[in-house]
């Protein structure tokens, strides 16, 4: 066992320090290679503004550097190239058939690379449109994967060893530290020995149902009913088998989980599994062991305890836990964080492009005003998304900063839609409210912008000459506020996922109003916290109507 945890432990940590290797130098190579064409069409937007500012005598004037800049007339004729005389430039030839000049001819800009025998090296090339009859490249040389592989070969092949012979040593101690609190555990009474504190409620399980099994094997025919009444509530599932892997109880919750409705002679046909066949016959060789079994929907823990009698053994008990709940949160939180990465990445890298072409002085008038009033547009969206994120937050957790009291939801939905009027008639969209007084227990902040996500995504998915209504009123069962409009619509396929954060039924749409994605998502928690059920009902092209049901306060 010593050898098979050692083995587990050494193998993934090397895999995993290859793999990782692998990715980061994958990903290196990647933003090296963005980098460069970031690089090439910074430049070619610098230029460019050179040639329209002091016309084609710019480019005779700038520096030598390690880029190459080309100007092209449509027809492919070279009017000037930077690592050459005017001389040379008229024997270039025609450059029409280069992929990145046709590309740019045709779609305003162009990308290509080539490989130059002569000089033994990558060319990454990038071309676009100026002035509307001229064509202008960048091109700078750029190493291959295998050459960056090859320049950091040595320090790559003795940080491995370094990470071998550590990984080596720490494997063997672990392994030897993991298994001797196993091997000394008494099986027999297991509560009474020391075990890792994570296996400690395992444990206590295993000993509170080893004893009671120890006693009542030989009678657990006898008493199936009495023995399916008293597991029959449990979450967790559990089947005890003899020495010859044979059913001899199985309570409702492992018939559920196996989904099966009549209970085998065999444990095997539960599950056939290569590794739980390994866990029932460790435990019928007295050794205790665990397995894991995923579905579409669930991830379970499964632990097989042997039965020992007079020191043979007469069985095995099976429990079944499940762990999805644990295994969604963590999930949910990987998916939370890379959204709000990529959500957050989007807006600071517009403002360090706009930022670096004011510094540099590429920019100055009424182009610097542009420039600093897009800064400021991309800084606003950073503010509302953290705020957005800080509130998820704050209603995930439970944390809200403020007192709730009986309130009058049409005075709130009054206040919003006053609030946003501008912006409706800005966007060409009638706002309507239609409100009659409604008692509701919450808070005041959440409700107000709970009710100002509904109203403003009405006037953003709306169309030119649309309309949004706002109904409030009192039921028998709760106050109801309603929200139509005449927008977009929702796709029937896309309507169980808007309430997801950061999803977008029309991204591009999204964007250029700047929104966040978690409009959506607030109002779900923010019905939560209020425990007010909401309704959904839209036709794509036609409109959108979502509905909230709070409770009687």
């Amino acid at each position: 066992m010593t050898k098979k945890i050692f083995k587990s432990i050494f193998i993934p940590a090397i895999a995993v320090f290859l793999v990782s290797f692998a990715v980061t130098f994958y990903f290196f190579y990647n933003y090296y290679d963005e980098q460069t064409r970031e690089e090439l069409q910074l430049e070619a937007e610098y230029v460019e503004a050179g040639i329209e500012t002091y016309g084609v005598s710019f480019l005779r004037e700038l520096p030598y550097t390690e880029m190459r800049l080309t100007l092209v007339d449509l027809d492919g004729t070279v009017i000037f190239d930077s690592h050459l005389d005017d001389d040379s430039t008229l024997g270039m030839g025609n450059h029409l058939d280069r992929e990145e000049i046709s590309e740019a001819i045709e779609n305003g800009e162009g990308y290509s690379s080539r490989y130059s025998d002569t000089l033994a090296t990558t060319y990454v090339y990038y071309a676009r449109v100026i002035e509307g009859d001229m064509v202008l490249r960048v091109s700078m040389g750029h190493l291959s994967p295998f050459a960056v592989f090859v320049r950091f070969l040595m320090p790559i092949l003795l940080l491995t060893f370094a990470v071998a012979a550590v990984v080596f040593f720490i494997a063997r101690k672990l392994s030897d530290s993991i298994v001797r609190p196993i091997n000394e555990m008494d099986l027999e009474n297991p509560h009474n020995t020391r075990v890792y504190d994570e296996l400690r409620p395992i444990v206590n399980k295993i000993s509170s149902q080893s004893y009671k099994i120890g006693k009542q094997m030989e009678e657990a025919r006898l008493r199936q009913s009495e023995f399916a009444s008293i597991t029959s509530n449990m979450d967790e599932g559990m089947i005890i088998i003899n020495s010859r892997a044979m059913i001899l109880a199985c309570n409702d919750s492992a018939r559920r989980i196996f989904g099966v409705s009549e209970t085998p002679h065999v444990v095997l046909a539960l599950n056939d599994s290569p590794s739980f066949r390994e866990a029932i016959s460790s435990a019928l060789a007295g050794k205790h062991s665990t397995d894991e079994m995923k579905t579409d929907e669930k991830h379970y823990s499964i632990i097989v305890t042997p039965v020992l009698s007079d020191g043979a053994v007469d069985g095995a008990v099976i429990m079944i836990i499940d762990d999805t709940e644990k295994e969604e949160r963590e999930s949910l939180r990987r998916e939370f964080t890379s959204n709000v990465s990529h959500e957050l990445k989007t807006p600071l890298t517009s403002i360090s492009g706009y930022s670096e072409l004011i510094s540099s002085g590429m920019a100055d008038g009424e182009d610097a005003r542009r420039f600093a009033k897009k800064i400021k547009r991309e800084s606003d969206r950073l503010v509302t998304l953290v705020g957005d994120i800080i509130r998820l937050t704050q209603l995930d957790g439970g944390e809200i900063p403020y007192d709730d009291g009986v309130l009058d939801l049409s005075r709130i939905a009054a206040q919003v839609a006053d609030r946003l009027a501008d912006v409706a008639a800005a966007e060409e969209v009638s706002l309507k409210v239609s409100a009659e007084r409604a008692e509701v227990l919450g808070n005041e902040k959440i409700l107000d912008e709970m009710i100002h996500n509904l109203i403003d995504n009405a006037i953003k998915y709306n169309r030119q000459g649309g309309s949004v209504k706002i109904h409030c009123k009192p039921t028998p069962e709760g106050a109801l506020l309603v929200v139509s409009d005449t927008g977009i619509g929702i796709p029937a396929d896309m309507q169980d996922r808007v309430f997801e954060r950061f999803y977008r039924v029309d991204k591009s749409h999204s964007r250029k109003i700047g929104g966040t994605g978690l409009g959506l998502s607030i109002v779900k928690h923010a019905a939560a916290y209020h425990k007010a059920k909401i309704t959904l009902k839209s036709v794509q092209y036609e409109g959108t109507e979502i509905s909230v049901l709070f409770p009687n306060p």
